[in-house]
């Protein structure tokens, strides 16, 4: 009897190095072989346009190779019959089969792309990856473990891997969900008068992931009965892990005693990322996705990027469907120009400059801005300038704080808190900063 999926498999070796790597990869790459009967050779596609569309372009070629292979075949007709079994399969008995890169596991919320695995170590978070380490080799040994940072910068990605660490080495129970989410749940479980059920589904867990604790801010029923889980799951050694964009103790409206029992364990702030792990991102990007760029366009394009990973594989993934769409790699100008008009921020100036342009700006001298002078015609632009350094260079606090007279990272989000919230009100502070930014390339 033929054996159609090993031949499918062969015909489309024969077949690709010929065909646009775009249209395999649109209408064939998820084909399959499905039937051979009575000479027909049926593929299954992934809808009756692929099927149109390599009829149209290679049925013979395709037809001729799959003749020498057996001599049997002679005609070649397609069917979309394999792939819908398959979903409406997946529907019913979904935790029964193995989750692709593209499936959330419901049970948890874990993506499985979010792995040890596909992690990439810099200097901007070896610290945060050696803590996940020691909880995974000693769960509870930081708890709770508290990572802030920017957005983009993987800290969704290194809890997701500790889950699945835990869920597939540990064989432990573990749940992933943002504040907000747990926020709605609450609330629909006092709607519904299920707080029992509510209280008792977090309870189980081994392992609890809670993402952008930000969004609890204001949400006075929310935080008490988080408060409540967590002391549960802590007297009981059960290991929780939160995230946020900013350390606990600068969240707006968030109670007391919440921020004290983050603050108990392990805070660690994951920095802007440097130029050196960009290059290894976009590295470790390329060869998940099968492509090579030439060193100076990895280059170019880590020079260019603000530091979000989100970004990063953003631009990778449209240089890569591009270079799909020619049947070639791209050249560097061509990236040059479609960069161009992004909104990724180009020409950003070096830390000296950004001081020698804001000190000129306010026309005092360089070394009153990093001196620990207390004058407000000096206090004034420092404080802006910790500013636009952390809302729009993404330079951490502490970074920030080291480099300007070795000042504690509270100062530093002091004076970020302070002339974010002054803007709103002063006109004049307002008018400064925005003249400011064009200067800075903003």
């Amino acid at each position: 009897m033929l054996d159609v999926s090993k031949i499918w498999k062969k015909t489309l070796e024969e077949i690709k190095p010929s065909m646009n790597p775009a249209g395999y990869n649109t209408w064939l790459k998820k084909s399959e072989g499905y039937s051979f009967e009575n000479g027909v050779f049926t593929v299954s596609v992934i809808n009756k346009l692929a099927g149109d569309w390599v009829k149209e372009r290679y049925y013979s070629k395709i037809l001729g190779i799959l003749k020498e292979a057996d001599d049997s075949v002679e005609s070649l007709e397609f069917t979309t019959d394999s792939i819908e079994k398959n979903k409406d399969k997946e529907k019913s008995k979904d935790s029964e089969l193995p989750l692709n890169d593209h499936y959330i596991d419901l049970n948890d919320n874990l993506n499985p792309k979010y792995t040890f695995d596909t992690f990439v170590v810099g200097s901007f978070n070896e610290l945060a990856f050696a803590a996940t380490q020691a909880i995974i080799k000693k769960p509870a040994v930081y708890n709770p473990l508290f990572l802030y940072g920017n957005t983009g910068v993987g800290k969704t990605h290194l809890m997701q891997a500790v889950g699945h660490y835990y869920k597939n080495n540990l064989s432990k129970k573990v749940y992933y969900i943002t504040s907000e989410r747990f926020t709605n749940e609450y609330v629909s479980s006092l709607q519904n008068n299920k707080t029992n059920a509510f209280k008792e589904k977090y309870k189980k867990y081994d392992l609890l992931i809670m993402d952008d604790i930000q969004f609890l801010s204001n949400k006075e029923r929310t935080q008490e009965e988080l408060f409540h889980l967590f002391n549960f799951l802590y007297d009981n050694h059960k290991q929780i892990i939160f995230s946020s964009d900013l350390h606990p103790n600068y969240l707006q409206n968030l109670e007391s005693r919440l921020k004290s029992r983050f603050s108990q364990g392990m805070l660690i702030d994951i920095i802007k990322i440097d130029t050196e792990s960009k290059i290894a991102i976009i590295q470790t990007k390329l060869k998940q996705s099968e492509k090579e760029l030439a060193p100076d366009i990895i280059m170019y394009l880590a020079e260019i990027l603000d530091g979000s990973i989100r970004e990063i594989e953003g631009l990778i993934n449209n240089i890569c469907i591009k270079s799909d769409i020619l049947g070639r790699a791209m050249t560097l100008d061509e990236i040059k120009d479609m960069t161009k008009n992004s909104n990724k921020k180009t020409g950003l100036l070096e830390f000296k400059d950004i001081i020698k342009a804001v000190a000129n700006f306010y026309q005092i001298e360089e070394r009153f801005i990093i001196e620990k002078n207390r004058k407000q015609e000096f206090v004034k632009p420092r404080q802006i300038l910790m500013y636009l350094l952390r809302t729009f260079y993404n330079y951490s606090l502490a970074s920030i704080g080291e480099k300007l007279g070795g000042r504690d990272h509270t100062t530093v989000m002091h004076a970020v808190e302070k002339i974010t919230e002054d803007i709103k009100n002063d006109k004049e502070l307002a008018d400064e900063i925005a003249k400011l930014k064009p200067i800075l390339n903003l």
